[in-house]
């Protein structure tokens, strides 16, 4: 899945989210971004012209509230997602696991990330840990701090060059797929 979904799948979430409760273009926003970890977070220039279409077609409407809409499903609105329920019901699940993978990748590249992973261990991890390595060195979440070190060091190196020339980036570009092919041992 990219980061953004089809104007009919995205109109389609949109119903199954009104289904759930009314709601302003903000609020579904917020809910998207928060159901998917971060990982989508439509712009304003997607979900209001995605809810006006759903007014258009009636399956949705708009009360005036303040300076804000309040948007509901309507009759139509429903009869048309219960039609589709299992794919809006697909589409948010896969939001939600790619948005949670997203998430954890995120936790592991951030620097300083290695405090979050270790606190997500269990007891077994960590007896696992001490019987496995010798000389008593441990796992910092579950990965060696040789390649902790190492990750930040190519982080470093690659802040260092952001400013680097198209070729320049061309040639960093080709050595990182090439550390990533032999990592996978392909």
């Amino acid at each position: 899945m990219g980061r953004r979904l089809g104007s009919s799948d995205l109109q389609l979430i949109l119903l199954a989210l009104l289904a759930e409760q009314p709601r302003h273009g903000y609020e579904l926003i917020k809910e998207l971004e928060d159901r998917s970890h971060g990982f989508y977070a439509p712009s304003p220039g997607m979900i209001y012209p995605a809810l006006t279409y759903l007014e258009e077609i009636g399956f949705a409407t708009v009360e005036a509230e303040a300076n804000k809409k309040l948007y509901r499903i309507n009759e139509a609105g429903e009869a048309f997602l219960a039609e589709n329920r299992a794919t809006a019901e697909a589409i948010l699940a896969e939001l939600a696991e790619v948005g949670a993978r997203f998430a954890k990748a995120q936790r592991w590249m951030e620097e300083g990330g290695e405090a979050g992973e270790a606190g997500e261990r269990g007891d077994d991890d960590r007896r696992e840990d001490r019987d496995a390595w010798p000389l008593g060195r441990r796992r910092r979440g579950g990965v060696l701090p040789e390649i902790l070190d190492a990750r930040r060091d190519l982080k470093h190196a690659l802040r260092e060059q952001s400013d680097a020339s198209p070729e320049e980036q061309a040639r960093i570009a080709a050595i990182l797929r090439r550390a990533a092919t032999e990592i996978r041992g392909k």
